[in-house]
């Protein structure tokens, strides 16, 4: 790395238990036992997620021809998984049945990839086979595939490889190795032959998947990645004949974490997961482009180009690698809403790949109140994402001097006025933003990047703190996740388990006395009473209403007599204990609410 963190080190608090294995009503989203792999571990195969950070996935099958409406009822959510028995619960032959029906006769693999290109992605990883078992390549191994068993008869990845290729960008298969809903043998699939003999896992992993793996590997040159998915409770041994496949095939190409059993080139976050502070290692966090991975003929939901920036940037800053989701349509085009979106965002990325390309995370270790800050080249640059009402921003905890500081403005830097005071640096910015989505600032410094990591409060910008930076007495704090709509995950860190005597505790800097109004989210049933103090003693102590649904609620104005470092507090002394679920709070300067 490029800097040296400073003086507090916050004790990570969500467990891989946390992240990786609760489970969500049965449902069978075990991404696998994964670790934290560093660049070093893996040699060559780490620069695809050094030098890129940013790449687009695609599902694509029969479920998007479907488009999550079966029998005249529409199933909201995730449309890939419309097959399944907890959706519309098609039976195997059935959804088989469909398969004449798939007719993607405007699928264009040189618009898709230039799609990619213009977006600033650097691979394509595709849907070769999803959890019904369809492939969408021409497989010999078995026949319910794209040229043997659609009208379209042709082999979508061997253009969208070429295409890849031409445009100088990484192509990859997505392939589900453990289920398989169609197959006999597959995690949810049939448990008997066409010929009724019952048969096991074994069978399905010996004639369908590790040939089709085999396939995937070799039929379409150099590939970038495999990305096995949902491994389950697949024993060891298959995982291990598959990577073994892969690393003989193509040496080259990184594996998924979710192949299961460690054996993964990097870290797979769980779906629409970009955490909140910084992790170490080789890791990815994947998402969409609106709710569901697989079309969805009702789902208008997109990301706006700035929140898919703001997605990209933030996972880069936390040390990772984002790869965006699309849902091609029945005829095999992207929508035009994700088409505008991407390319409104590759036009920012084009502007300032620094940002993005090559760039190290963040020394603060999380996303600051007003943006977040990747690093290049050993230089700052400073994302807003929000464009500061006073004319400043702050960069709290920075030690080094400052050799310049620079707006881009046309693809040439303006200079700007930057001052210190303490570990405090403030940089003042021209009354209009020059970006209509995010303005980067460069910031130089005299040696290694040196930052203080502790807590602080910006003295203009509303401030949120999770639960992830307190320390918990007496109460737990732990990783939760939940679905909105089937299959659209949500993800934090939660404080829980209150007792009388159960406190969690922010230590926070102060760069300006004074009055600030606080607020916490939380959840929780009925009306709860929170107490929030600092160290010092001032106290705020107010009774508001709960809902199952995480929202800010105000509790009052919290008085610092001082600047420098306080412990604030927040204690739960009245309500449904047993239902009250903290997420973070928040430190509004009243100045800001003038």
């Amino acid at each position: 790395m490029k800097y040296t963190s400073g003086l507090l080190l916050i004790p990570l608090m969500i467990s891989s238990y946390s992240i990786f294995a609760q489970k969500s009503e049965g449902m069978d989203e075990m991404w696998g036992d994964q670790k934290v792999i560093e660049r070093s571990d893996i040699g060559a195969r780490a620069a695809l997620f050094d030098d890129g950070n940013y790449s687009m996935f695609i599902h694509w099958g029969i479920y998007s021809n479907i488009g999550n409406k079966w029998e005249d009822t529409t199933y909201y959510g995730i449309s890939e998984w419309i097959m399944h028995p907890r959706r519309a619960n098609i039976p195997a032959k059935e959804y088989m049945a469909e398969a004449k029906n798939f007719n993607p006769v405007n699928f264009d693999a040189k618009a898709i990839a230039r799609l990619a290109k213009d977006a600033g992605m650097k691979y394509i990883i595709v849907t070769s086979k999803h959890h019904d078992g369809f492939a969408m390549y021409d497989s010999k191994s078995n026949d319910f595939n794209i040229v043997d068993a659609t009208p379209f008869a042709r082999d979508p990845m061997k253009e969208l490889s070429k295409a890849c290729k031409e445009e100088g960008i990484g192509f990859g298969f997505y392939y589900s190795h453990n289920q398989d809903w169609t197959f006999p043998g597959g995690n949810g699939g049939p448990s008997k032959t066409a010929k009724g003999k019952e048969v096991g896992f074994d069978y399905y992993f010996k004639e369908k998947c590790l040939p089709q793996v085999k396939e995937i590997t070799t039929q379409y040159g150099d590939i970038a990645l495999v990305w096995f998915d949902t491994p389950g409770k697949m024993e060891k041994k298959y995982v291990e004949e598959l990577v073994e496949v892969v690393r003989k095939n193509q040496p080259n190409a990184l594996v998924s974490g979710r192949a299961g059993h460690n054996l993964g080139d990097y870290l797979s976050f769980g779906d629409m997961n970009i955490p909140v502070r910084n992790v170490n290692g080789l890791w990815e966090t994947v998402d969409v482009t609106n709710d569901s991975w697989g079309y969805a003929w009702y789902d208008e939901n997109w990301k706006s180009p700035k929140r898919i920036l703001k997605s990209v940037i933030s996972t880069v800053a936390r040390g990772g690698t984002y790869m965006l989701n699309v849902g091609p349509k029945p005829d095999g085009t992207i929508p035009i809403e994700a088409q505008n979106a991407l390319r409104g965002s590759g036009e920012w990325i084009d502007k300032y790949p620094q940002v993005i390309y090559k760039a190290d995370p963040s020394p603060w270790g999380k996303a600051l109140p007003w943006g977040d800050v990747t690093v290049s080249e050993g230089k700052l640059n400073l994302c807003i994402y929000e464009w500061p009402l006073d004319g400043e921003i702050v960069l709290p905890g920075l030690n080094n001097t400052i050799k310049s500081a620079g707006l881009w403005v046309d693809g040439a830097l303006e200079s700007l006025q930057a001052s210190k005071s303490g570990n405090w640096v403030t940089i003042k910015l021209p009354a209009r933003r020059p970006e209509k989505l995010i303005s980067v600032v460069e910031l130089e410094v005299q040696g290694e990047i040196l930052v203080d990591k502790s807590l602080s409060i910006d003295p203009a910008y509303s401030t949120e703190l999770p639960v992830d930076f307190a320390r918990a007495e007496n109460c737990i704090i732990e990783g939760k996740r939940w679905m909105e709509k089937f299959g659209e995950w949500k993800h934090i860190s939660h404080a829980h388990d209150w007792k009388d005597n159960s406190k969690v505790s922010w230590e926070v800097e102060i760069m300006e006395a004074g009055y600030y109004q606080v607020d916490l989210s939380y959840a929780g049933a009925g009306r709860l009473v929170w107490r929030i103090e600092s160290a010092e003693g001032d106290m705020v102590q107010n009774q508001q209403n709960a809902s199952h649904v995480y929202s800010f609620y105000e509790m009052g104005l919290l008085k610092f007599e001082k600047p420098g470092k306080h412990t604030v507090s927040v204690s739960l002394k009245e309500g449904d204990r047993a239902s009250a679920s903290l997420k973070e709070i928040k430190f509004t300067p009243l100045s800001s609410l003038e």
